[in-house]
């Protein structure tokens, strides 16, 4: 681990050097590849330096120890090897995290994409209410989200919408909502106030880039029709909004936000390599089931993930076993908590198979 530690350190370095190059400094590309690359070792860097700066420190107190006879600097020597030992211990620890495999997908922003599931009507503006969770929350963080695809029902609620949610780290902080996410509540349409359990799901794909996945457009079947609002009522009497259906898998891909045909397909063929890579992602990692093992969650869309129970006023991740008493808050976009849960006990389950 500390040689790697030490080629990072190196490498650092090496990136200081070149950052200063006047050439390198006029290339643009060259220089926020650069810049990148450094903002991402910084850390681990600055972490490994932390921790041999303790190291001498307790190399210092074990000197004075072994060298002095006055009693009072032993006792010093002591105390400063005891701080020493407790900082190398911490760092070792966050050197550990920050070393482990990272997800290469962390960085790209990501298509989030909701249906209703059981439950009829309730189920849809439940759609509604995690769309609504997610945008304020990707507000709040400071990312953009741009509508993709809606597919409105006349209260309000959404049998399917899809959107993007674009800024550096989207996917990391966004990766673990693929699921099946279940909301407890009284229905505004249940007139007895009984409480009705019904379910979205939410799958959370990380944008592919176009030389990251080749699509054979010969096996795309693409259509036009006119954009559709609630209760069939059309959005505008132009044919702009596209399908795309991929033949061989039967995925097929609707975008109808943008007035422009062509800003329509090029948004639906995006959606589709991210669609097509996810599967062949998912038919990899079954392969790897052990790996699967030591992240949170499979980002199976049928695994049921989070309850929402609103007489309760309680949210709860089964995965981790998390509840938080703060529902409205967390419908409101107030999400910081569970997301940092999550990627901490993600962390801890990989530390956990890397020590097995």
């Amino acid at each position: 681990m500390f040689e790697k530690l030490a080629q990072i350190e190196k490498k650092l370095v090496e990136i200081e050097e070149k950052l200063a190059d006047p050439a390198i400094m006029s290339d643009m590309s060259q220089y926020t590849s650069l810049m990148k690359e450094y903002k991402k070792i910084t850390p681990v860097v600055e972490k490994y330096r932390e921790y041999k700066r303790a190291e001498a420190d307790k190399a210092e107190g074990m000197e004075i120890i072994e060298m002095s006879d006055d009693a009072e600097m032993r006792t010093l020597a002591r105390e400063q090897m005891e701080k020493a030992e407790k900082e190398m211990e911490t760092a070792f620890d966050a050197l550990r995290i920050m070393l482990l495999p990272t997800d290469p997908n962390d960085d790209k922003n990501v298509i989030i994409e909701i249906r209703g599931g059981a439950g009829g009507e309730e189920a849809a503006l439940f759609a509604g209410v995690l769309y609504r969770m997610y945008n304020m929350y990707a507000e709040q963080a400071g990312y953009k989200s741009e509508l993709l695809y809606a597919n409105e029902t006349e209260l309000g609620g959404f049998k399917e919408i899809s959107f993007t949610v674009m800024g550096d780290g989207a996917y990391s902080r966004f990766k673990f909502e693929s699921g099946v996410h279940r909301v407890q509540r009284v229905p505004e349409t249940e007139s007895q106030g009984r409480i009705q359990t019904s379910t979205a799901t939410v799958a959370v794909l990380p944008e592919v880039e176009d030389n990251e996945f080749q699509l054979n457009m010969e096996e795309l079947e693409i259509t036009t029709h006119r954009s559709a609002g609630a209760g069939g009522q059309h959005v505008n009497k132009t044919e702009s909004a596209i399908r795309i259906i991929h033949i061989p898998t039967g995925t097929a891909v609707d975008c109808q936000d943008e007035r422009s045909q062509l800003k329509n397909k090029e948004r639906a063929l995006k959606i589709m390599k991210s669609r097509l890579a996810e599967l062949d992602r998912q038919k990899k990692d079954a392969a790897l089931a052990s790996e699967r093992r030591s992240q949170v969650g499979t980002g199976d869309r049928s695994e049921r993930i989070r309850t929402y129970n609103y007489p309760q006023g309680r949210v709860t991740d089964h995965r981790i076993g998390l509840t938080l008493y703060s529902l409205e808050a967390f419908a409101n976009g107030k999400m910081d908590e569970m997301i940092d849960a999550l990627i901490t006990a993600d962390r801890a389950a990989k530390l956990a198979a890397e020590n097995e």
